[in-house]
Order: C-alpha cells, then sequence, then structure tokens
C-alpha cells in the first residue's frame, strides 16, 4: 500500500463514518480506483484506521466519558444486540458485504428514508437528554440494521434515538458514543487476526499509524461540521446524497467497472 493510498483512504474514513451516508459504499468506492482492495493488509487497514476516527470522539467529548458509571452502562447495553448478533452471523454479514449490488440499494432507500426524517420526528425536544436504558437498548437495536452493508451505522443509531424522543443533536452524539465500544471491538479483532496469520512489516506498522493520525485529525472536523449542519439543517440533503451515490454505485456496476469490496 502506497503513503498516497492511505490518507486518501484515512481521510475518507475520517469524513463518512459519522456521517449518515455509509463510509462502506464510499469505501467501495474510493478503493476501486486502486485495485489492491484484495490485500489482506488493505483490508485490515480500512477497519483499522477506525481506531483514529474513535479517537476523535473521545478527544471531542472526553468530558462526557468521565461523567458517571451510568453512561457506560447506558453504552453496553447499547452495543450488546449488535455484539451478539455480529457474533452468530458473522458469515452472512460478511457475504452480504460481497455483494455491491445489496449496498447501492441499501443507500438508495436509505436516502429517500432521509427525505422525510424531519418531517416523522419533528415532535422531537429542543433540549438535549441522554436516553433511559430502554431507550438505549432499542437504539442498539436500530445498531443491529447497520449490519447490511450501505445502512451506515451512523443513520440507523440516529434515527433510533429520534424515535426515542430525542432531538438531533443528542441522537448525533449519542451515535458518536455508541460507536466507540462498536467500533473498537471491530478494529481489535480485525487486528489481532490479521497480526496472528501475518509477518507484519515496519513499513506496514507507519502506514497504519499515519492512517489512524489522518482520520483522527480528519474526523475532529467531521464531526464538528455534522452536528452544526444537522442541528440547522436536517437530514434531506444527506438524503439526496445517499441517493446519488447509491445510483453511481449501480452504474459503474451495469458498465462494467470493477467494484470491489474491502
Amino acid at each position: 500500500m502506497e503513503i498516497f493510498e492511505a490518507i486518501f483512504l484515512a481521510i475518507v474514513e475520517g469524513i463518512t463514518e459519522f456521517l449518515p451516508v455509509s463510509s462502506t459504499g464510499h469505501m467501495i468506492i474510493a478503493s476501486s480506483f486502486f485495485g489492491n482492495a484484495n490485500n489482506d493488509f488493505v483490508k485490515m487497514f480500512t477497519v483499522a484506521i477506525q481506531f483514529g476516527a474513535i479517537l476523535s470522539v473521545v478527544y471531542l467529548y472526553w468530558k462526557r466519558f468521565f461523567q458517571s458509571f451510568d453512561f457506560y452502562i447506558k453504552l453496553f447495553v447499547a452495543f450488546l444486540p449488535a455484539a451478539v448478533f455480529g457474533f452468530l452471523f458473522n458469515d452472512f454479514i460478511d457475504s452480504m458485504l460481497e455483494n455491491v449490488t445489496v449496498v447501492a440499494i441499501t443507500l438508495l432507500l436509505g436516502g429517500i428514508v432521509f427525505l422525510y426524517i424531519d418531517k416523522w420526528f419533528n415532535h422531537t425536544s429542543d433540549q438535549d437528554k441522554e436516553p433511559s436504558y430502554l431507550q438505549s437498548l432499542f437504539i442498539g437495536l436500530f445498531q443491529v440494521i447497520a449490519m447490511i452493508p450501505g445502512v451506515s451505522r451512523s443513520a440507523a443509531t440516529i434515527i433510533g434515538g429520534l424515535s426515542q424522543g430525542m432531538n438531533r443533536k443528542s441522537a448525533a452524539e449519542f451515535s458518536f458514543f455508541l460507536a466507540v465500544p462498536t467500533m473498537f471491538a471491530a478494529t481489535a479483532y480485525k487486528m489481532l487476526k490479521y497480526f496472528g496469520t501475518h509477518e507484519v512489516q515496519r513499513s506496514e506498522l507507519g502506514i497504519l499509524f499515519l492512517g489512524n493520525v489522518v482520520a483522527f485529525v480528519v474526523a475532529i472536523f467531521a464531526i464538528k461540521g455534522f452536528i452544526g449542519f444537522l442541528t440547522k439543517n436536517g437530514f434531506k440533503a444527506f438524503g439526496w446524497y445517499r441517493i446519488v451515490l447509491g445510483l453511481v454505485l449501480l452504474l459503474l456496476g451495469l458498465i462494467g467497472f470493477d467494484l470491489q469490496i474491502i
């Protein structure tokens, strides 16, 4: 993997991981232009740089992570459904991930849903609030839906929060917090699996470190910008963006462009 490729993929990860636009869909397009998406290190890299992205959440909201033990219990309750479901159906999830058509269709359908989200949840309170234990579990069940490639973990959990009466800002922030244990678990699993079966090169460690640093920095700006945009403008712009991206994926597939899944 070249340094330019690592930086480019890390920028894509940092921008898209916390936005409701599906980082998977973007990684498919980005990696396809480099032609080595089937390389084992590249596959590990695209998951491992999520660690840099989740560190941006800890950096921006570090006070929230020290406010109470109750906060961690809610995160654990919300994390549990995806952990159980992912453990039981890992092979099935991986098989869906290999289907670009699935990603494109879910992007399209999710985009259509996003065009109406603001109308459906215009009754939410203007006051910021944390979910209860039961509401946390419900949001966690929405995160399970995001295991379908193209749905977007951020999109699913934000909608889950809105359905529980949270406002846009609170729902988005809890989605960020929930990303920390979810993405950390996925990153740790992928890295342990790779390091246990491959001889790691020093150059690979350098590229991995660089990718995480870039993803960390970019994600900080993405989160700050997203919160402000979402609070002021809602979801419609993201809906249209998802529809366009889904159509692009379908079109590229129809014309025979080699779209590779990482």
